[in-house]
């Protein structure tokens, strides 16, 4: 299929369906671009080529990607007999037993898994450069990072290796590796995607799962086929109106959209960055939406603060699942300095300090979910500079403060919507003078995905970004 990377998922889908292509023939012309960039990329790090091949010659479930070739992240996801390393040396060994809750739901979907995607150390960081899967590279130009800690899910489909792929954000893990690559990057609403049995350290709600995909369409299609209630999940997911495949080709009306470039520090974006954001702003105004200029205006400080003891509490509890599976306590050269930092600071809590941090960033959530009484949707970019090069953020010889002093500043936009658990989503609309993308973040009220989705329609259409290609494609 000289043509496979100008499909979408459901593109390819409807070739399958439409008896035009095989499925078969869909995983051989994926697993073909795997083979040419990858060695260029360090998008995948583990590779079931024969599995999927097996598979594409069985029965496929009749979903919306029937037939489609897929790719999952190297972190939490568990797939029956594949490894899930969380980026690690420590982890280097474990494979899991069975499929996990979303697993299942995505080969419902009709995909085909093809192998893991790389990720950095427990997805800590923004760019993805560990110590064990080694950096995975933007298709734009590989001299810059793909972004994380789905970067190797971001790079993979930029590239056209696969349509769409599994990715998750913690703290803008998905949206920060889409702006990075160029694609659409959706966080959803907290549970809105259920954890299902295997989601223990999602357990405070910041961290989702979805896709970054190339159209608005594989995203709305794919949430419709895996986000939809589990009785036995503990927390149900938010009610919505209809599919949101539905809304992608609809009118979003007159919006009332706030946009901004206030940090959290107060320092500057970049000035690219900050034209790029007033110009996103004008196209808005010229379609007619209500268009104003104001910041969250948030005590960005005690909201982080507020944070640090339960997220170092809840690393320090799955990183003991995990010891429990391996066996063994880590040695500290198995173990990133930002990690080990981070593990020992979360074995200091006590159980009081935990909880004192979730009750306190519970109520300063209301700042934020406050903002969005009297407006529809909140616009900023979601990198303050432009896409960094290999080994700015270095997780794995600089020291963690820098680290962390570097990711502030570049990464400043996205964890305010993980923390309140609205859904933020990126996408691609600009782009440097130097040929890198720029991404453009909407974050709307709780569990109103179907407003982002309709936004995001319109300005597919309005400011296309389909013909774009990166460096390394196809």
């Amino acid at each position: 299929m000289d043509d496979y990377a100008e499909h979408d998922g459901l593109g390819l889908a409807d070739l399958v369906r439409r008896g035009q292509v095989s499925p078969v023939e869909l995983v051989d012309a994926a697993i073909a671009r795997i083979e040419r960039h990858n060695p260029t990329l360090n998008a995948v790090v583990f590779s079931a080529f024969d599995e999927a091949r097996r598979r594409a010659a069985g029965d496929l479930p009749d979903g919306p990607f029937k037939g489609v070739p897929f790719l999952i992240k190297d972190l939490g996801m568990p797939v029956a007999g594949w490894p899930n390393s969380h980026g690690s040396r420590f982890a280097r060994e474990v494979v899991d037993e069975a499929d996990g809750g979303l697993t299942t739901r995505y080969r419902a979907a009709g995909v085909i898994p093809l192998g893991k995607t790389n990720t950095p150390e427990y997805g800590i960081t923004g760019t993805t450069e560990s110590a064990h899967l080694g950096p995975c590279r933007n298709p734009w130009n590989p001299g810059h990072i793909a972004g994380g800690s789905s970067g190797g899910s971001a790079a993979a489909v930029a590239s056209g290796m696969v349509p769409l792929a599994h990715a998750s954000d913690g703290l803008g893990s998905i949206r920060i590796p889409a702006a990075c690559c160029g694609l659409v990057g959706l966080k959803v609403t907290r549970d809105r995607n259920p954890n299902l049995p295997d989601g223990f350290d999602y357990a405070l709600g910041n961290v989702v799962d979805h896709v970054v995909s190339r159209t608005v369409r594989d995203s709305a299609a794919m949430l419709d086929a895996t986000g939809f209630p589990d009785p036995a999940a503990p927390y149900p997911p938010p009610p919505k109106s209809g599919p949101y495949l539905d809304e992608v080709g609809r009118s979003p009306g007159r919006l009332r959209i706030a946009w901004s470039s206030e940090t959290p520090s107060g320092r500057p974006i970049d000035p690219e960055i900050q034209a790029a954001l007033e110009r996103v702003a004008a196209l808005l105004k010229g379609l007619g939406h209500e268009v104003i200029e104001r910041g969250l205006g948030i005590d960005y400080r005690a909201l982080y603060a507020s944070r640090g003891a339960a997220a170092a509490s809840n690393f320090a509890a799955g990183m003991a699942r995990l010891i429990e599976r391996v066996g063994r306590e880590p040695e500290e050269h198995e173990l990133e300095p930002l990690t080990w930092a981070t593990l020992k600071a979360g074995r200091r809590q006590t159980g009081a300090d935990a909880l004192r941090s979730l009750q306190e960033t519970r109520m300063l959530n209301r700042q934020t979910l406050a903002f969005f009484e009297d407006v529809d949707v909140y616009l900023t970019p979601v990198l303050g500079t432009p896409v960094p090069e290999i080994g700015f953020i270095d997780p794995v010889n600089l020291e963690p403060k820098e680290v962390n002093r570097r990711q502030g500043r570049i990464f400043p936009f996205t964890p305010p919507f993980n923390f309140s658990g609205q859904p933020s989503l990126s996408l691609p609309l600009e782009m440097d003078a130097s040929g890198l993308p720029i991404g453009m973040m909407f974050t709307a009220r709780y569990a109103d995905e179907a407003t982002l989705f309709r936004l995001a329609g319109q300005l597919e259409k309005e400011a296309p970004w389909k013909e774009r290609r990166p460096q390394v494609w196809g």
